[in-house]
């Protein structure tokens, strides 16, 4: 998962992120057993705890998707190359990542393959095939794939050369409906950042050089990470008629005319396991929301050498309680000191820890520590269950708000180069910038501090009266800038 040819070996202790911040997110995403690296060079192999994580929010996604009406499909891995050069600009986006294959057993092809690094010219030509009138469409169709991008750079979860993710692909009668769908996934991709992650977003427009290739508007939603970074979380793309005239999806219109589909396409990625982590994690390790817990509580008996006998059956008579109530819970049965499992399951980020021993028995209570504030409380085991799923709701609350104010605090305003540079340096977050709108001041920004465009948000301000913060001409809108993944 780097560019060293050695796969380092597993650390023992977690980087402080005022140290390293990149450094303890690859010992958190190791020592909590998130992923590995491979021997597949940029390619990480996601552990069943990681890819636990990974199922929640694919879940979360998947019921929404249905929820409006969306079905899954799946389509090829590979795609003929004929096929990929019938759209321009999609192919010169792409083409620096693109892996391919030329040789299938001992036969060299005779047209090379490649693998998806995203699926809109196989799923175009299908959908040439399928569209013949208006009453076909709309066509909402998601599929749930892997896809490979040959990246130079990599990152568990948030970079890598394979990677999980969905891919919606959908055909409508006309732009506005195909608008329609562009931006109702984009708010059902914030729903699932906020409500699901516990992670907040801003909603906005790609500038034109930032917009998905060969598409005819990307719109996006970007998190603030804990290092003041900011990662672009899901992507939404009104492709207007460019892949419908590329690869000749037409249809007979309700006026019997012969007309192009407009179209969309949108994903989210494991990059999102990457992020829950960068957002609410700290020294010791993950602090997972409970929505995308594998587990919300982790019961860790206590006692002396015969505690299998007087403290693991009232243990587990709590764990088939909390099982019956909808939690997700397990019972820490090894045999290891109790300090020790304190401190593995606070590196796993299980929201809630319950331990009981002999005198929490004698009182008919259990002492539970959150892992987020680190509080701890006794409570009666009768009404438990209620009790925890109470507290488990105020966690994934808390830590929203916890991220929304840290988001607040590092995002800034400057209305002049200067003042911009300076902010830049060290963790910044978000700077507001009155922009002209023009991709030369955009790509010299990025030259000179590595900050480019993440959006304009809707709700951006307009910007009368302002200059450019790069060329001193009028601005014509306020966008957010940022160092980003």
């Amino acid at each position: 998962m780097s560019e060293e040819t050695d796969i380092p070996d597993l650390p023992t202790e977690i980087t402080p992120q005022s140290q390293d911040f990149g450094r303890w997110y690859i010992d958190c995403v190791r020592r909590a057993e998130l992923a590995d690296y491979s021997p597949v060079k940029g390619c990480m192999v996601i552990r069943p705890y990681g890819y636990a994580i990974w199922e929640l929010m694919q879940q979360a996604l998947d019921r929404r998707f249905k929820a409006t009406g969306h079905v899954n499909a799946y389509f090829p891995l590979r795609i003929p190359e004929s096929l990929l050069m019938k759209e321009r600009d999609h192919v010169e986006g792409f083409a620096p990542q693109v892996a391919w294959v030329t040789q299938g057993g001992n036969e060299v092809l005779e047209e090379r393959l490649v693998i998806r690094p995203t699926s809109e010219t196989i799923i175009g030509t299908m959908y040439a095939k399928w569209v013949q009138s208006w009453r076909d469409l709309p066509i909402l169709i998601n599929q749930w794939a892997n896809v490979v991008r040959w990246e130079k750079v990599t990152r568990p979860f948030l970079r890598t050369t394979e990677f999980l993710w969905q891919e919606g692909h959908t055909a409508h009668e006309t732009e506005a409906e195909a608008e329609d769908e562009t931006l109702k996934i984009l708010h059902l991709y914030k729903d699932v950042l906020e409500t699901e992650m516990a992670v907040p977003v801003v909603e906005g427009r790609k500038s034109d050089s930032e917009k998905f290739a060969g598409a005819l508007r990307t719109y996006s939603i970007e998190a603030l990470m804990g290092d003041g970074r900011a990662l672009q979380a899901g992507t939404s793309h009104n492709l207007g008629q460019n892949f419908a005239k590329a690869f000749d999806i037409t249809f007979q219109a309700r006026d019997k005319s012969v007309q192009h589909v407009w179209g969309t396409s949108w994903g989210m990625t494991t990059r999102l396991v990457g992020a829950a982590i960068m957002v609410h994690g700290d020294d010791s390790g993950l602090v997972l929301p409970p929505k995308i817990a594998p587990y919300h509580v982790v019961i860790v008996p206590i006692g002396r050498e015969n505690w299998r006998e007087t403290v693991l059956p009232k243990a587990q008579e709590i764990q088939r309680e909390l099982a019956a109530a909808g939690v997700r819970v397990t019972l820490d049965e090894r045999d290891e000191r109790p300090g020790w499992k304190f401190s593995e399951w606070e590196l796993r980020g299980v929201p809630l820890r319950v331990e009981i021993g002999p005198k929490d028995i004698e009182k008919s209570a259990v002492l539970v520590a959150r892992r987020d504030t680190r509080e701890k409380q006794s409570l009666p085991m009768e009404g438990l269950p209620a009790r925890i799923l109470q507290l488990l709701d105020e966690i994934q609350n808390g830590l929203f708000e916890r991220a929304r104010l840290f988001r607040e605090e590092h995002t800034h305003r400057a209305d002049t180069y200067d003042a911009f540079k300076q902010i830049l340096e060290g963790r910044p977050g978000f700077v507001i910038s009155p922009w002209c709108g023009f991709a030369e001041c955009e790509a010299q920004i990025k030259a000179d501090t590595q900050a480019t465009i993440r959006n304009i948000p809707f709700t951006a301000k307009p910007a009368a009266g302002k200059n450019c913060l790069k060329c001193d001409g009028a601005a014509t809108t306020h966008a957010w800038f940022a160092k980003s993944y």
